[in-house]
């Protein structure tokens, strides 16, 4: 009598679904980040592709200088190559590019080179400065990209006149003779305080204001600062420092600051960009900021 084998039925996997859901999970994972790295155009990144690409057709190619990448609003970092130093007015000739056009380009090596000059001619300002800032007719402040120079128009004006009063000409030739060795862009404002004038000369504070800062601003042309490089701005009462309600603060608010802006002016022309101020320049830093912190 046969010995009839018995049959081994087949074990039955109940699991087997998860390894094609974990290969479906892999593939989702994989086309959500190629789609994530499509939307997100690194502009930086872009252009030197792009610069790469037409370079690689030409006969001869060049080598492609490294885009450094940081915040505009800090100093470089240790690790990052810093410019050479500048150790005199003639060396700060680099500085000629618009700030505009470093700002648009990403021009960091040329950004650090525009702070440093602001840094080097704050530096000769506050020494010559030294006794009026001590006693507090002059203040000088310090951006990453400009100097402000606020002068108390009470050594500078008569009341309700904008004639330079003779102490007062030592103080801002002084000033030119370090201006004129920068190439920077110099703005003069003039500001009043609330209590309105109205005489022939001057019907309102606008024209004492701006009549204030062109005079400023012809003096420092004939003492060689660059007039093309300059401009006189009148903002009248309307952009207090202090309290009009009391003579302190109508004394602060009676002042001429003196914006040293990094970089030259943009070229005049069909197509040229307005004059920029300050606050243009913040604009433009923010953006700048935000476009450098999206980049990987």
């Amino acid at each position: 009598m046969s010995r009839r084998r018995k049959k081994h039925e087949d074990h039955v996997n109940h699991e087997a679904w998860a390894i094609p859901y974990a290969d479906l999970l892999t593939l989702l994972l994989a086309f959500f980040v190629v789609m994530y790295a499509i939307s997100s155009l690194n502009e930086g990144k872009y252009r030197i592709l792009s610069e790469s690409l037409v370079e690689a057709f030409r006969a001869t190619p060049r080598t492609i200088e490294p885009v450094q990448v940081g915040d505009l609003t800090r100093s470089p970092r240790p690790s990052v190559v810093e410019p050479p130093p500048i150790t005199s007015p003639a060396e700060l000739g680099q500085m000629t590019r618009s700030l505009e056009e470093i700002l648009v380009d990403m021009d960091l090596d040329g950004l650090s080179v525009a702070i440093e000059g602001i840094n080097a001619m704050a530096d000769q300002i506050e020494v010559a400065m030294a006794p009026l800032i001590e006693a507090g007719l002059i203040e000088v402040g310090r951006d990453r990209l400009w100097i402000e120079v606020q002068i108390n128009t009470s050594i500078l004006f008569a009341s309700g006149s904008a004639e330079l009063a003779s102490e007062a000409v030592p103080i801002l030739e002084r000033l030119a003779a370090i201006l004129a060795q920068f190439p920077a862009r110099i703005h003069v404002e003039g500001h009043t305080d609330n209590i309105p004038i109205s005489t022939p000369v001057y019907p309102s504070n606008w024209e004492l204001s701006s009549g204030r800062a062109a005079t400023v601003v012809n003096l420092f042309a004939r003492n060689g600062v660059d007039p093309e490089q300059m401009a006189a701005i009148g903002f009248g009462e309307y952009r207090p420092k202090a309290d009009n309600a009391t003579p302190e603060g109508r004394l602060r608010n009676r002042r001429v600051n003196i914006v040293v802006l990094a970089g030259r002016r943009p070229g005049m022309g069909e197509g040229a960009p307005p004059e920029m101020l300050r606050e243009d320049i913040q604009i433009l830093l923010h953006q700048g900021r935000r476009t450098l912190e999206d980049q990987p």
